[in-house]
């Protein structure tokens, strides 16, 4: 089977052709066309969102175009569109659901509405055929979350941030710093070249029991030594983003580390721990997780970067998993700015093809 998917939820415009392999064990990527906002949105020192959906108006029908082509397949050739329906920018979630209902409807096809989330989390399937259940760190700019994946479309959640996500915290502090948008890879790059224990930051939550992240009171520490030391040195932004890196690692390898544990506790032993989202593309994060899973006798999954981050391919992938199990939704199916993982479960919104 083909799906075509399209990416609309933030700052890429994003379409991707997957189809799946006989006997099952993962999938096949035969294209992922993604659009990149960042030169429009970098002067405002982060996403606009209706500079955002009017770019995904601009491009997304060219992109769809591209798939095909680079894909070598007709749209007669696909078997179902799926889309992102949220969570993320209203406006942008509108117009790739929108122009995929418009192509299902066309061509008589399947119309699958994906979480974001949810195509963050099945990834793994995608890239390594990993078998269910298993425990996925979801770390982007808009969710920093740890989740039982149990099957597909049955999530329960382990632990989420109670104020900052990951992602937001990098790019305030690159902010702070006067680093340029996005501040995630600015600050791992600089951090390779400062001095981690020159400043000793807070690790919220750190030792507590669940699996639960707090990351604004991290932020706050990094602004008041900021505002003590006023005029910044090259010297000084690399101790500071390596400080703060630092301690982003220390309290994600804490809170998964619980996470661990009430996965054991309630499912047994999961088959591996995955990473997905935009954060999960930095290089220490990845590193300190590789070494927590070796530990434990855990097998550690890490995307390439490029399907860390919002693209097609994992949202394509999404709706050909839930078509597999017989999962389509209606036309009628609304775009959703906020839409829990754990909601996903239920299947309220979806019905059974």
């Amino acid at each position: 089977m083909r799906v075509l998917g399209i990416e609309t939820t933030c700052d890429e415009t994003a379409v991707a052709v997957v189809s799946d392999r006989l006997g099952g064990d993962g999938g096949d990527i035969l294209s992922n066309e993604v659009l990149s906002q960042i030169a429009q949105h970098a002067a405002y020192g982060g996403v606009v969102p209706e500079i955002a959906a009017r770019a995904h108006i601009d491009s997304l029908d060219r992109l769809i175009v591209r798939a095909l082509a680079n894909a070598k397949v007709d749209l007669k050739d696909i078997d179902a569109i799926a889309a992102a329906a949220g969570p993320g920018l209203i406006g942008g979630v509108l117009v790739g659901l929108t122009a995929a209902k418009g192509l299902a409807l066309a061509l008589g096809k399947p119309f699958i509405a994906v979480n974001h989330l949810e195509a963050h989390a099945l990834t793994a399937r995608l890239t390594d055929h990993l078998e269910f259940p298993f425990i996925a760190l979801l770390v982007s700019g808009g969710h920093t979350q740890l989740v039982a994946v149990r099957g597909v479309g049955d999530y329960r959640r382990l632990g989420s941030t109670v104020d900052d996500a990951a992602g937001e915290a990098f790019d305030k502090v690159a902010k702070m710093l006067g680093l340029p948008y996005p501040g995630g890879p600015q600050i791992e790059d600089l951090a390779q070249e400062g001095d981690s224990h020159r400043f000793d930051f807070p690790r919220p939550m750190v030792g507590r029991g669940g699996a639960d992240f707090s990351l604004s009171g991290l932020k706050t520490a990094v602004r008041q030594e900021v505002l003590k030391i006023q005029t910044l040195t090259e010297q000084d932004k690399k101790d500071l983003a390596a400080s703060f890196q630092a301690a982003i690692v220390d309290v994600i390898v804490d809170r998964v580390r619980g996470g661990i544990r009430l996965f054991s506790q309630s499912e047994g032993r999961p088959s591996g721990l995955v990473i997905g989202g935009g954060v999960g593309a930095n290089g220490a994060i990845r590193r300190a997780l590789t070494r927590l899973c070796a530990e434990s006798g855990l097998r550690f999954i890490s995307p390439p970067a490029n399907l860390c981050s919002d693209n097609g391919a994992i949202i394509a992938w999404a709706g050909l998993e839930r078509l597999k199990c017989g999962y389509t939704s209606d036309l009628g199916f609304a775009p959703r700015p906020r839409w829990p993982l754990d909601a996903v479960a239920s299947g309220a919104h979806h019905g059974k093809a």
